[in-house]
Parts: C-alpha cells; sequence; structure tokens
C-alpha cells in the first residue's frame, strides 16, 4: 500500500493513521501540489513534522519537491540568515539549522556531526601513514626499506594525503569558494587556503621539481614536499569540526531534556467510563484523560476528579512536589504523584507550555547579544588583515630568509593562515547564550533574546506591580456589604456575570464565590474597561459598575461616609471595590490577596544585590503601603493608572536607572515593553508574556534573582571566552609569521598552529560548557 493519499471503496485514507476518511465527515487538508487528506489537526500536524515518514513510496516528486515542510533554516552563529532550504551559512560557513524544534524528537544523529566523523576517521587512517613516512624520511631515514627511495615516498605521501585534501576537506574548500565568492572572509577562507596552497605546492614540488630554483633542489633533483601536512592539518580541522559538533550538541541538552519528557501516549476516558490508551498526537481539546500514579501528564489542563502532588520541577524549578485538586491546572510533561486523577485537555501539541518553553529557548540561543557585536567587528577585520600578514611574511622569508627560503616561506605562511582561524572568537558568545538560557529553561527562567540576559545583570532598579507579582493573584471575598434595598445574591449574580468579561485577578474572587452559591451567570451587554478604575456594563437591562473611588467620582456617584471601615480594611492590605447598579451605590467588597510566601525572601535577595525595588500599583495608598512596609519595598507609588507605568519607568531610565519591570496583567504590557527588561509572570496573561523579555514559570519573584545570577555568570563566561580567543589569536599570528626565529630559532609547524586552532575552539566550548553547573 502506498503511503500517499489514495481512494479505498470510495473513502479517502489519512497517510498517517490509515483511517478512511468518509467524504461526507469533517477532515482536514493540505495542498502541495497534490492533496493530502488527515482525520484530525493532530495528523496533519506530525506529517508536516516529519513528510519523509509517511511519504517513502511516493515516486512522482521528492519530499523537497513538494515543500510540506515549509521549515527555514538559519545559522546558530548569525541568525540573520535565513532561508527555506539546509545548507551553509554565507557568512561563517557553518551548516544551518532548522528554526523550529519538533516535539517529538527521533534517536537519530545529526547529520553533520556524522558526515564530519566519517570524514575524520577515514583522514586519519590515511594521513598516520603519511606522517610516520614524512617524520621517517626526515629524522630517521636508515629505517627505511632499502628499495624505498625518496621518490617513490613522495608518491606514496601523494596518493594517500590527496584524499585526505580532496574529500576529507571538501567542506572546506566549499565553505571556503562561497566566504571569497560573497565576500564574507572567514574561517574557513584561511583553511582552505592554507591547506590548498601546502598541497597544491607539494604536487608541483612532486610532479615538476625542475621548475624549482636548484637551491631547493637535493642532489636526486627532489624538491622538499608538505603531503604531511596539508593531511595532518585537514585531519586536525575535521576533528576540530567533530568536537566543537558534539559540544554544540550539548549545548542543546536543555531542550532535549525537555523535549524527552513529553510522553508518547496516553489514557483516554470515554463517554461511557471506558478508557483506551491512545498516541498523544490523538488527543484534543476537551478530552477526558487519566493521569495514573508515577504517569507523566500528557498535555495542559485541569483536574476534574482526584487530588494529587504533582513533581513540576523538571518545568518550573519548583524543588517540591505541589498539591493539586479539582480545578487546579496541570502542565504537560510533569509527573503525577501518588494519587489517580482524572484532567480535562486544554491545550494540545505546539500550544502546551512545554511546547512555547521550547520554541523560546530556542529563539533565545540564536538570538545575539550586544556584545557580539564586538567580535564580528574585530572578525571583519581579522581575516583580511590575516591573509595580508600571511603574504608578507611569504615574502620576507622568500627574500631575507634562510636556504630554502621558498620552503620556509610556504610554511611560515600556511602556519599563520591556519592559526589564526577566528572559530574560537566566533564561539565565544553564541555558545555561552545557547547553554546559559538552557539552564535557565531548566530552572523556570525563560529568556527570550540575548539582550535580555546581557541587560539582566546591569538592572539596578527594578519595578514590581503588587496583583499577581508580589500577592498570589488569587484573592478571595472576605466581605460583602449591600446597601438597603438591594437583594444581596442577587447584586452578587450581576457583578460575577460582569466579571466574566474582565481578566484582573480580583474579578476571579467574586466569580468563585458566586459559583460556591450556585448561582447563575447572566449576559452582558456593552462590555466596557475603563484602565485603572473598573467595568462597567448592562446585565439585564441595568447598568453596573464595579470599580474604585476613581470610577464612583467619574460617574458622579455619591459614596457614603465608609471611610473608617475602608481605611481599616485597607491597613491590612485588603482592597475595597464599589458597586453602583443604575447610577446608585449598591454596596461595597472586600478581597483578600495573599502575599506570596516567597515575596520577602526574594526582595531580601534582590536588596543584596544592590537593586533597588519600587511597587507602581493602581490600588490605594493605605494598602500600597501596608504591603509595601512588610516587604520593605524601597518605593511605593499608588493609585497609578497602566499607561502611568510606563511613564514612571521613563522617569527612571531617565535618572540613569537600568529597569526591569515585572508583571502579569494586560495593563503591564506597556510598561513590560518600555522597560530595558520587561518580566512576565508566567502565571500571568499571554499578552505580558509576549511583551517581556523574561518569563518566569512559576510567577515567582525568586525566579529574577536566579535571572540576575544566571545573567552575571553567563556574561562573565563570555568575557572569559573573548579574552581567550584575542590573547590566542593576538599571540599565535606572530609566532606563526617567525618573529621568534631570529631570537630562538623556533618557527611554528603548520601541524602544531593545526592543532592549537582546533583545540582553542574546544577549550571556548569546555568553558562555556560550566555553565550547565552554575548554581541559581
Amino acid at each position: 500500500m502506498t503511503n500517499q493519499v489514495s481512494k479505498v471503496t470510495g473513502n479517502l485514507i489519512d497517510p498517517v493513521c490509515q483511517m478512511e476518511i468518509s467524504e461526507n465527515t469533517p477532515f482536514h487538508t493540505l495542498n502541495k501540489g497534490k492533496t493530502f487528506y488527515f482525520c484530525s489537526e493532530n495528523c496533519k500536524h506530525k506529517f508536516v513534522s516529519h513528510p519523509e515518514k509517511y511519504l517513502q513510496d511516493l515516486s512522482s516528486q521528492s519530499v523537497k519537491e513538494l515543500d510540506i515542510t515549509g521549515i527555514q533554516y538559519t545559522c546558530p552563529m548569525h541568525p540573520e540568515i535565513i532561508q527555506d532550504h539546509s545548507g551553509n551559512c554565507p557568512i561563517c560557513g557553518m551548516a544551518l539549522e532548522p528554526l523550529i524544534t519538533p516535539m517529538h524528537v527521533e534517536n537519530r544523529e545529526d547529520s553533520e556531526l556524522k558526515s564530519m566523523r566519517l570524514r575524520f576517521w577515514i583522514s586519519t587512517v590515511l594521513a598516520l601513514p603519511v606522517f610516520v613516512l614524512a617524520m621517517m624520511t626526515d629524522l630517521s631515514p636508515q629505517y627505511l626499506p632499502q628499495d624505498l627511495n625518496l621518490h617513490t615516498v613522495q608518491w606514496i605521501e601523494f596518493i594517500l594525503a590527496t584524499p585526505v585534501v580532496l574529500w576529507g576537506g571538501y567542506p572546506f574548500f566549499v565553505r571556503g569558494w562561497l566566504s571569497i565568492k560573497t565576500w564574507n572572509l572567514n574561517m574557513f577562507t584561511l583553511i582552505s587556503i592554507g591547506i590548498g596552497a601546502a598541497w597544491g605546492f607539494s604536487m608541483v614540488a612532486l610532479l615538476a621539481p625542475h621548475i624549482f630554483p636548484a637551491t631547493m633542489q637535493s642532489e636526486t633533483g627532489l624538491v622538499a614536499v608538505y603531503f604531511e601536512a596539508a593531511a595532518v592539518i585537514t585531519a586536525l580541522v575535521l576533528l576540530g569540526q567533530v568536537l566543537e559538533l558534539q559540544a554544540r550538541s550539548q549545548t542543546n541538552s536543555a531542550i532535549q531534556m525537555l523535549l524527552g519528557l513529553v510522553p508518547n501516549t496516553t489514557w483516554k476516558v470515554e463517554e461511557d467510563g471506558s478508557e483506551a490508551e491512545i498516541p498523544l498526537e490523538a488527543v484534543q481539546v476537551g478530552d477526558i484523560l487519566r493521569v495514573r500514579p508515577g504517569d507523566k501528564v500528557p498535555v495542559d489542563g485541569f483536574i476534574t476528579k482526584g487530588q494529587s502532588y504533582v513533581d513540576e520541577s523538571m518545568v518550573t524549578g519548583e524543588s517540591f512536589p505541589v498539591s493539586k485538586n479539582i480545578g487546579d491546572r496541570l502542565i504537560g510533561a510533569t509527573i503525577n504523584g501518588s494519587g489517580s486523577l482524572l484532567m480535562r485537555a486544554e491545550k494540545i501539541g505546539k500550544d502546551t507550555l512545554l511546547s512555547q518553553i521550547v520554541d523560546m529557548v530556542a529563539q533565545a540561543q540564536r538570538s545575539r547579544a550586544p556584545i557580539q557585536k564586538l567580535a564580528d567587528t574585530v572578525s571583519g577585520f581579522f581575516v583580511p588583515i590575516v591573509v595580508v600578514i600571511s603574504i608578507i611574511a611569504f615574502f620576507v622569508w622568500w627574500f631575507f630568509g634562510p636556504e630554502p627560503k621558498l620552503a620556509y616561506a610556504l610554511v611560515s605562511a600556511v602556519a599563520v593562515l591556519i592559526i589564526a582561524c577566528p572559530c574560537a572568537l566566533g564561539l565565544a558568545t553564541p555558545i555561552s547564550i545557547m547553554v546559559g538560557t538552557g539552564r535557565g529553561a531548566t530552572h523556570g527562567v525563560l529568556i527570550k533574546n540575548a539582550e535580555a540576559l546581557e541587560m539582566m545583570e546591569k538592572v539596578n532598579l527594578l519595578v514590581i506591580d503588587k496583583t499577581g507579582t508580589i500577592t498570589e493573584g488569587k484573592p478571595k471575598l472576605v466581605e460583602f456589604n449591600v446597601e438597603s434595598g438591594f437583594e444581596k445574591q442577587t447584586v452578587l449574580q450581576l457583578i460575577a456575570s460582569l466579571e466574566r468579561g474582565s481578566e484582573h485577578p480580583l474579578g476571579l474572587a467574586i466569580i468563585e464565590a458566586a459559583q460556591k452559591q450556585g448561582l447563575s451567570f447572566e449576559s452582558v451587554d456593552g462590555f466596557k474597561s475603563l484602565t485603572g478604575k473598573g467595568i462597567m456594563g448592562e446585565v439585564n437591562n441595568q447598568t453596573i459598575a464595579i470599580g474604585n473611588d476613581q470610577l464612583m467620582k467619574t460617574l458622579a456617584i455619591n459614596l457614603p461616609p465608609l471611610n473608617d471601615t475602608i481605611k481599616d480594611y485597607r491597613s491590612q492590605g485588603q482592597s475595597v471595590m464599589f458597586v453602583a447598579i443604575d447610577q446608585r451605590f449598591a454596596g461595597f467588597f472586600v478581597v483578600a490577596d495573599p502575599i506570596k510566601s516567597t515575596s520577602q525572601e526574594a526582595i531580601k535577595s534582590l536588596h543584596q544585590e544592590g537593586i533597588r525595588v519600587v511597587m507602581l500599583t493602581g490600588d490605594n495608598v493605605t494598602t500600597a503601603n501596608s504591603v509595601a512596609s512588610s516587604l520593605q519595598i524601597d518605593q511605593v507609588e499608588a493609585g497609578v493608572l497602566p499607561d502611568e507605568k510606563a511613564q514612571w519607568i521613563k522617569s527612571f531610565q531617565s535618572d540613569g536607572y537600568v529597569v526591569a519591570m515585572a508583571g502579569d496583567g494586560v495593563n503591564d504590557a506597556p510598561a513590560l515593553a518600555q522597560a530595558h527588561v520587561g518580566i512576565a509572570m508566567g502565571t500571568g496573561t499571554d499578552v505580558a508574556m509576549e511583551s517581556a523579555a523574561i518569563t518566569l514559570v512559576k510567577g515567582d519573584l525568586r525566579g529574577i534573582v536566579r535571572a540576575r545570577k544566571l545573567s552575571k555568570a553567563t556574561m562573565k563566561n563570555i568575557r572569559q571566552n573573548l579574552f581567550f580567543a584575542f590573547v590566542y589569536n593576538a599571540a599565535g599570528v606572530p609566532i606563526a609569521a617567525g618573529v621568534l626565529y631570529p631570537a630562538f630559532g623556533l618557527l611554528l609547524s603548520p601541524i602544531i598552529a593545526a592543532a592549537a586552532m582546533s583545540f582553542s575552539s574546544v577549550s571556548v566550548i569546555g568553558n562555556a560548557l560550566r555553565l550547565k553547573k552554575v548554581t541559581l
């Protein structure tokens, strides 16, 4: 049977699950020259992610020609390079990587690493005898077989070294030529010129020794060749590439670990109560799923039955299992404890929190820190300068060096080209960013871009919202009073119906109270949110207004003398909201939003970091001061409207502060965008998280301290890498050029230069990998 869609007894076949699809039932399609039919969106998504698995028998067109995936590729070192097909980066020559990260990773090795490893081992097997022959010829010719003359040795070296250079080094020549063609000179420019010069010189010397000066010819008319240098350099550079690619794969271990958390199957509870194990891809929004003790939570959703403790450490960084009861949310890929749970699927596939975390980490790892501009600027000038130095070294040795001058000139020029390869310089910043952002993700700190990671260590003022940031954001209704002439349950029903259209946490307390009393929700007309004041709308043909003092004043509604009562509530850090029905004051309710248990510890740690903490809140002065004094917050600004928060941040910035802003609501989005670093609580709204550069999955202010520590450690690591790379190149080039020869008789061999160049990159990557162990 073909995996291509076909007609079977009048029905269509889903190429993923092979399910028959009736033409009279709903189905999903994908049209890419051919039309493919799917029983569900999940099957379609699975097909798009890995079409080659389902098109193995497609003979008329290749998968590439069908262009099903739509995957774009980018360079990890130069994320501005994006194209719709795989290949090499035109700037640095590195193999491009896909922009998207599939949620189901197969255990297959990176194709570039596999190719480089094969080239390395074959090249090593061939280069080793070339090197041994060359060393024996130069140092111990008496150990060579008597019938093996020098001319034959050179031919053996040529035969063995040529496949190493032309096949093993083929990727270097392709990338080197591309760099010259596009005038983006890089490490492969230098490597290809160096290896090509050594091999080309040697081939000419072997085939036409008579064209060289007599001083370079031996008594038998032969000229020294450097096939061993070309072959060994190629093998060493290949070794460096293999080690680099392996290390790069380790930098993505955080993503791989997160992806590995996703279960392959789950148990679906049918309407008749029966249970069936189904693939995760088959889960639909609204499905009821069984999460057995010890199982991984399959997708995001909420508990409909049961209670348990869930280990969320792999996603949120929370070290202790979290108690979960009916109505509580579950995060996909977390681990259930000893209780059996029923859950309703709410977010599946790419919409789950885990998928968003993976995408955010991948995006951050491809982003560029401002400090990278320094390395880019240096690299842009460095390669042409190195080529010029190599040419100068060649001619200086040729004109002023000892005999054989041309041989010394070639050795020095090639050594300069090889040792100066700026691969360590190019890797210094991106490799640390990749490891650092991955490390943060495993501790519930999601960093959207490298600029935020760099800027975070410079922050000296933190602006925080109150509700949902310092407090739990899960308020409880503690008092509800209505004026005479109004019925308490009727008023509660009216305001709860109106609050359903609001995203403010205080409204959730009203809704929860109405649900507990079994009240139904009425439809709302003309819903209107008055930013920083409250909400209005019509319910049952009555105009309802809920809000603070400012809203009542705006509506010209007279409040009774409640100052002392309200003052008492607010002094305890509780919020008081007023209700008006048809322009008449109807009552007030008091909501308590407890301070998070971790807020005090977090603010104390921030103070120890030298960060000034300012609270901007729309709440009244009394409530705000009560919360601030208990947490020792440095400055409090109450009654601040959302648009005023952004203005406050601008004011702090004009005073010279580097400002971070932490918030969780839609009304915090402008301020989050205005701050140098916006920090969103993962328990808040999607708009806030979209506006922020850093998201704290747990919604815990201690995550800001973790982000600060991570930023400091990462930037320190980057500076170390840049220092190593700069010093290495600054010292290596003149030594390779031969500046030590007149005084000490030292001349750097191209082989030693190649080894040093390869291991300099590995040392930079090794240093970056230390970030995986940093304590947050």
